[in-house]
């Protein structure tokens, strides 16, 4: 899978701007601040539907503009489509197909399917469980692009199921809430069972790419685990008395369908039901879970080194990619590979050993400060971003193989 070409049209510090791109690595240099990352997070955003820096739309769109435009010619084999997605920030996005009509921006999910790494990434072993939990729903997304809908259900009935909670606080119970809070009790045990069974999928597929990559990037000998924690764990099939050790991998919950976690889901609701009311908001399902991540027997997060903490996250987005390569091996349909200002937080073996991983790739998109930190076996098609008057441009470098 690769881009030919890239429009953007007030996105970010872009104005107007089409660059040209090639199969294999394609390198963008220049200074921090510049504009590089733009390109990558567009390129992502036309993927997911979502950056990996913000978390709304709204700084996405040039200032002083209402509307930002990100146009690509994809190419999966012998396939072509030309994606278009108007952002909309405060309405609805809207996507075009082949210069059709405009419909939904989630018609265009699973067209184009990227992996991207950035140093915000570290936060995926640092940050707050939201940010694992993403990494999970992203990838089953992009894996199965009717799970957006799914998504977008749940978060909807948790907020009208939040509502109803503070209404309850400031109101007092009634039968009338009673009732109301059955159906969404069901209807969150819906959506949230069938999200909670993707994100295990996930999982499953993701935990022995995870180990092997590690291994291949850092050299250790140490075994990368991945268990799922919820607080349903003791209660699925095949559960034990000690859900939570940190050598067992397995999340009792992986045994069951999704006919069972929904029961567990709506069992935890009503047993939470006395507390969400002091609460006032949803105690049970899957926006409360969380990802631990270990070598061996010890949390990475709080004990691993700055080495084995950049090791890690990588190791999760390789295996993101080769989860997405094992689910269509198809010629062609590879993701694109995004490595945003990665090579310059890696020593020099972690740096050779990523670019020999990241040559797996049909298409690669490099973001770096200087040419210095990128491995000269990626530095075949090269593009010189600046800045001027807080617009972006674009301009070929030369490079050794233009003669140079």
């Amino acid at each position: 899978m690769r881009l030919s070409t890239l429009t953007l049209n007030d996105f970010r510090s872009y104005a107007d701007v089409e660059l040209t791109l090639h199969p294999g690595p394609n390198v963008l240099l220049g200074f921090n601040g510049v504009g590089k990352t733009n390109i990558a997070e567009a390129i992502g955003y036309l993927s997911t539907l979502g950056s990996h820096r913000v978390t709304h739309d709204a700084p996405l769109v040039r200032h002083g503009r209402s509307q930002a435009i990100i146009r690509a010619q994809a190419h999966r084999g012998s396939q072509e489509a030309m994606l278009e997605l108007e952002i909309n920030p405060g309405r609805s996005n809207r996507a075009r197909i082949n210069r059709g009509g405009a419909v939904r921006a989630t018609e265009i999910l699973g067209i184009l399917r990227t992996v991207l790494f950035a140093p915000e990434d570290l936060e995926l072993i640092k940050g707050a469980p939201g940010v694992r939990r993403r990494l999970f729903d992203d990838l089953a997304v992009q894996l199965r692009p009717a799970l957006g809908r799914v998504r977008l259900d749940y978060d909807k009935v948790l907020r009208q199921r939040n509502a109803l909670l503070k209404s309850i606080r400031h109101e007092g119970f009634t039968t009338t809430h009673e009732s109301t809070l059955a159906v969404w009790d069901h209807q969150l045990a819906d959506a949230g069972s069938r999200l909670l069974q993707a994100r295990l999928e996930v999982l499953g597929a993701l935990r022995p790419h995870v180990a092997e990559a590690y291994q291949q990037l850092s050299g250790s000998v140490r075994t990368a685990r991945l268990r799922y924690e919820t607080g349903l764990e003791g209660q699925g099939p095949g559960a034990s008395g000690d859900p939570g050790s940190a050598a067992d991998d397995l999340c009792p919950l992986e045994s069951a369908d999704r006919g069972q976690l929904a029961e567990l889901l709506r069992q935890g609701l009503e047993g939470a039901r006395r507390e969400e009311r002091d609460r006032a908001q949803t105690l049970v399902g899957p926006h409360r879970d969380d990802i631990g991540f270990s070598l061996d027997e010890v949390p990475v997060k709080g004990f691993a080194s700055h080495g084995e903490t950049w090791s890690f996250a990588l190791a999760l987005r390789l295996a993101a990619y080769r989860t997405m390569v094992e689910d269509d091996p198809a010629d062609g349909a590879r993701p694109i590979l995004i490595l945003d200002d990665v090579f310059a937080e890696l020593d020099a073996r972690r740096r050779r050993r990523l670019a020999e991983l990241a040559g797996e790739a049909e298409q690669l998109i490099v973001t770096a400060a200087v040419d210095d930190d990128v491995p000269e076996s990626l530095l075949q098609h090269a593009l010189r971003v600046e800045s001027e008057d807080q617009l972006s441009r674009v301009s070929m470098l030369e490079t050794p193989e233009d003669g140079s």
